[in-house]
């Protein structure tokens, strides 16, 4: 079996999660109380599924959220299991939480929307600090996030290890969900050769002029020779997935060119699946749909 257990912020897309898992042939239950979580798994129809997806919220209060690392390894003694935490910007949940009216459910007479915000997010720091795979929802719509929920956790059923790529520009901030950053702003940058300007690092011109840079060829053959060297080693210790990043800074040139190359050679290894996201350039394509 490989049961997956999905919690994290209020509004940050727990029910949205298990609806795709749920297209994914798991067998899904939403809000389970937390005391109910293990019994669960003792049930004989429950253990004939292979894949199960359960959400559990901070409405099983901070006692039993205290509980859940310990619940979580008995039941990784006893199978495949993953902790999945989604989480927002407490900005965005707010705004999330404003244009829906929907009630927060720690909100009440006495406690304010944003004080409700906070309040889950101390509850859910120890959860947070176990969880196997962490998602961040911020800049994702329903249909982003269902993508995302299929290239990141399904995988983890086949027991891959999910090698995740990312693209972005320092100017716009670091991502926080990554494993490894790699800073490539010292490399040759094709923003200063005008007729490059304004081409991404997908496009042939820029690639091209990349392919000459000797630096830019170290920096690439260090960091696959990284990964070529370690990778095995996550796989051994039963790591699911892992997430690297490369900025530059504007996010559209070297990391780009970089991410593409390394994306490429390693999609050859049949041991991992690979995810490819350009963090800037899809933003600026979204902005162009709105």
């Amino acid at each position: 079996m490989h049961a997956v257990i999905i919690t994290g912020m209020s509004g940050a897309g727990k029910t949205q999660a298990l609806n795709t898992l749920e297209d994914q042939s798991y067998y899904c239950i939403d809000n389970l109380p937390l005391n109910m979580l293990e019994e669960l798994f003792t049930n004989e129809w429950v253990l004939s599924k292979e894949k199960v997806a359960i959400g559990v919220d901070v409405r099983s209060g901070k006692k039993l959220l205290e509980s859940l690392p310990a619940i979580v390894q008995r039941l990784k003694d006893q199978f495949r299991t993953d902790l999945v935490y989604l989480y927002s910007s407490k900005s965005i949940i707010f705004k999330r939480y404003n244009e829906t009216r929907r009630k927060h459910p720690l909100s009440d007479e006495k406690t304010g929307l944003g004080a409700a915000i906070a309040a889950e997010y101390e509850l859910l720091t120890t959860v947070r600090s176990i969880a196997d795979f962490q998602l961040e929802t911020s800049d994702t719509d329903i249909y982003q996030l269902a993508t995302l929920i299929k290239q990141r956790i399904c995988v983890l059923s086949k027991k891959q290890l999910s090698l995740s790529f990312q693209s972005f520009g320092f100017k716009y901030g670091a991502p926080r969900d990554s494993d490894f950053i790699y800073d490539v702003r010292c490399l040759p940058n094709p923003y200063w050769v005008p007729e490059l300007r304004i081409k991404s690092g997908q496009t042939e011109a820029v690639s091209a002029w990349l392919d000459e840079q000797t630096l830019v060829q170290d920096m690439y053959e260090d960091i696959k020779n990284f990964i070529e060297r370690w990778m095995p080693h996550f796989i051994d210790n039963q790591r699911a997935y892992l997430t690297l990043s490369i900025g530059c800074t504007g996010g559209h040139h070297r990391s780009v060119y970089l991410i593409d190359k390394l994306s490429e050679y390693f999609r050859q290894n049949e041991t991992v699946s690979i995810i490819t996201n350009h963090r800037e350039i899809e933003a600026k394509n979204k902005q162009k749909t709105i």
